[in-house]
């Protein structure tokens, strides 16, 4: 059963189209990698399956709520781990979660348990300020997992992390994926594409220019065995970097 569904989903800024009629389907459960280079039209897909951005044109259902007409109801649905972390810096991560807790109605116990789950029971009265990038990677995770969400979007999740945390980012989200939770990923770190994704969809120039497991893209566009997910997206996306630097 698909979680997400979405139907020639367009965004146009003035001359700029950002999105060009994109159309996929997410099972539930399922690890999505949504792929493509910088200004590709990721983030802003993100931004309207989640609601905070209209569509120009095109239809989108997520978790079984349009994301234009039902965006009130689409909320306590899904969780959403941007790039760029937008904390209280200045509150200890217990009252971050209270705050986020008492907005979307749930009990304290919640916070307890989520605070134990990324690792950070023991630091939870420390301000945010104070945490390495890291620590408030997890931090913004359990904030977005706080209400049990049945989707959750995570925009470069482990971006600038250490080996160490980045693996336990990566196992959380495959037990994620076990418990039913729809993961919706983007990332550049081609690997973790590959390990972590059921299938994923390479995005460029706001269209999608291909869509299936990691195995059947590097059969279908590699030249063989030793293919690389990261040589399928440079295939397919690498012309206009080439041509930039005279790479014929």
């Amino acid at each position: 059963m698909e979680t997400i569904k979405v139907s020639n989903l367009t965004r146009d800024y003035d001359d700029l189209r950002a999105v060009d009629h994109i159309s996929f389907e997410v099972e539930t459960g399922e690890v999505f990698g949504f792929l493509g280079p910088n200004g590709a039209g990721k983030t802003t897909t993100i931004k309207m399956l989640t609601g905070q951005l209209r569509p120009t044109s095109g239809a989108a259902r997520v978790a079984g709520c349009d994301v234009v007409d039902e965006r009130q109801q689409l909320k306590p649905q899904i969780g959403v781990v941007f790039e760029h972390q937008n904390i209280y810096e200045r509150l200890s991560a217990r009252d971050n979660l209270l705050f986020a807790a008492r907005l979307y109605g749930v009990q304290k116990s919640r916070v307890e348990e989520m605070l134990k789950r990324v690792g950070l029971a023991d630091r939870a009265r420390e301000k945010a300020k104070n945490y390495s990038n890291g620590m408030k990677q997890r931090l913004l995770i359990a904030r977005a997992l706080l209400h049990e969400p049945r989707v959750i979007f995570l925009d470069e999740p482990t971006r600038g992390l250490d080996p160490n945390i980045a693996r336990g980012i990566r196992a959380f989200i495959e037990e994620l994926a076990q418990q039913g939770v729809t993961v919706f990923l983007t990332t550049h770190y081609m690997e973790e594409a590959d390990h972590l994704s059921d299938r994923v969809a390479i995005v460029d120039q706001g269209r999608i220019v291909a869509l299936d497991t990691p195995a059947r893209l590097k059969v279908a566009h590699g030249d063989g065995e030793e293919t690389t997910l990261e040589d399928v997206f440079v295939k397919l996306t690498g012309r206009n970097f080439a041509q930039q630097w005279g790479d014929e």
